[in-house]
């Protein structure tokens, strides 16, 4: 198993586009930050540090752009910062709601994607673009107090739910604007 611990931020904004932040302390390609950016007309662009990790992300969920750039990341506490070419997000959150139990994958596929979907509309298991299977165990979440963005042309706007999916993947993150402190696990096929 391939095992990514970090931290997935994500918001919709008035303009309509959508930004999904992962930022990975912990993983097989080293500690890496990307963003998958869902545009107004459904158009999804992966910014990714290196080749490597854009091959990897992308093997996994769907881009129809894919750019290698470099990303500038500050952290703090409860936000992040982080600027890729023209495109600048800040995002801040409350505190958490933590989840410090272990729980076995079957518990994250079943129990667990049954309570996500109520709540969240979202799923914690599913198939990536390649066929393999990825469970999403999440250990914290947080509402976002604010979240801006820009592409250099324009301001994305107020804060706001996703109105329509973004379709990255088998999965899309919380409708409201959210950061989650998460281990994703995905299968190695030999």
């Amino acid at each position: 198993m391939d095992k990514f611990q970090g931290r997935i931020s994500s918001s919709g904004f008035s303009s309509g586009e959508r930004i999904v932040v992962g930022d990975w302390y912990e993983s097989p390609l080293g500690e890496f930050t990307n963003i998958m950016w869902a545009r107004p007309d459904g158009k999804r662009i992966l910014m990714s540090p290196s080749k490597k990790h854009a091959d990897y992300v992308s093997s996994l969920y769907t881009f129809e752009e894919v750019n290698i750039v470099p990303i500038d990341i500050e952290r703090n506490k409860r936000g992040i910062s982080v600027k890729a070419g023209d495109l600048s997000i800040n995002m801040s959150w409350k505190r958490g709601l933590a989840i410090p139990i272990s729980r076995p994958l079957w518990f994250i596929s079943t129990v667990e994607q049954f309570f996500a979907n109520l709540f969240f509309k979202t799923k914690t298991f599913g198939y990536t673009c390649n066929g393999l299977r990825e469970w999403y165990c999440i250990q914290s979440l947080s509402k976002l107090n604010s979240a801006k963005a820009s592409d250099g042309k324009q301001d994305f706007g107020e804060m706001s739910i996703f109105q329509t999916s973004a379709c990255f993947g088998f999965s899309d993150p919380p409708k409201k604007p959210s950061s989650v402190r998460v281990n994703s696990i995905i299968e190695v096929k030999n």
